[in-house]
């Protein structure tokens, strides 16, 4: 109850530097607001979009690499719909929606488990490593350098057999089985690609706000480097805040804080909006029936794919398997 309580507060100390922020810019960023497209504004959701499409695609293909193979829509299911749960404080929620639907579609919770922490480490170095290639330019960011070291530690837990390894050193931890294989090479390298095309993809959404035809390699590394933040901030639910005051820092030497905050302020809806459709439309879809196909039941997936059906690690009787156990 402590440790939830600190993480609302810090979420709300966060919330309110921004707020400040916005508070003190308040002219300027209402008038940069109201200067934006409208097509700029749809355009940057729509982009979001299609780069969490992108994401979930690498997703598929880790968890297709450690065994679990379905539909896109399945796979989006599972994602979407689960990872609503990382706006609730502590990352538990959204592991353990997953991990269930997951295993309603025939994926061991392990496996699940091992997918989303595997997609997390592979997004985060592809992240810092964009804001490396492409910000190493700006002061606001070579006062973070440490962010950089990251990446060489990160390219090497991206070899399968490191990846592996600690993932069992953790699930052994947590007292469950080991993963049954090791992750194979080409499903990372796979997996890397369509995680930087979904990032090559995201940084359009804040190139279109910020309203400068020459900003793009910019806009690409100022969300990267947000998020990076933001997700390394792991006490604040979904970075609220932390990512708003990651961008200003980079965007606002450049355009001002005004537009900047403009431009965190419509980047933070795009991206809560397209979780809510992405989520709507991956539910609807995936409890669509492939024609003429009976649909086994999940209990038959589950033991086809776990080779025995054993649900002892099924999250309904151990939530233990997330990394906050």
């Amino acid at each position: 109850m402590l440790r939830r309580l600190l993480r609302v507060f810090l979420a709300l100390v966060a919330i309110g530097f921004l707020g400040y922020g916005l508070a003190a810019n308040w002219d300027e960023t209402t008038t940069a607001l109201a200067a934006m497209s409208p097509w700029a504004v749809l355009g940057s959701f729509v982009a979001v979009l299609v780069g969490q499409f992108f994401m979930l695609l690498a997703w598929r293909e880790i968890l297709a690499g450690l065994g679990t193979r379905v539909p896109v829509r399945i796979a989006g299911r599972i994602m979407f719909v689960g990872q609503l749960g990382k706006y609730i404080p502590g990352a538990v929620w959204a592991y353990a929606a997953m991990m269930d639907l997951g295993r309603d579609h025939g994926s061991p919770p392990r496996r699940t488990f091992a997918t989303i922490s595997l997609g997390l480490v592979i997004n985060l170095g592809v992240a810092i490593s964009i804001a490396a290639a492409t910000l190493f330019t700006l002061e606001a960011v070579r006062q973070a350098w440490y962010f950089v070291l990251l990446v060489p530690v990160i390219i090497v837990c991206l070899h399968p057999k490191v990846l592996t390894w600690g993932l069992n050193l953790a699930l052994r931890i947590a007292r469950r089985e080991p993963l049954e294989s090791v992750l194979p090479g080409r499903t990372v390298v796979v997996a890397v690609a369509w995680t930087a095309l979904g990032w090559l993809v995201y940084g359009l959404h804040i190139w279109l706000v910020a309203g400068r035809p020459d900003l793009y390699v910019v806009a690409t590394g100022a969300y990267a480097f947000a998020w990076a933040t933001g997700i390394l901030t792991v006490v604040v639910p979904a970075g609220v805040g932390v990512r708003e005051g990651a961008l200003v820092l980079v965007l606002g030497p450049i355009v001002g804080t005004p537009a900047a905050l403009a431009v965190a302020i419509v980047s933070r809806l795009a991206f809560t909006l397209a979780d809510a459709a992405a989520a709507g439309i991956s539910f609807v879809l995936g409890r669509k029936p492939v024609p003429g196909a009976q649909a086994p039941s999940s209990a038959v997936a589950y033991a086809d794919q776990n080779g025995s059906g054993s649900t002892a690690l099924t999250p309904d009787r151990n939530l233990s398997g997330s990394p906050e156990a």
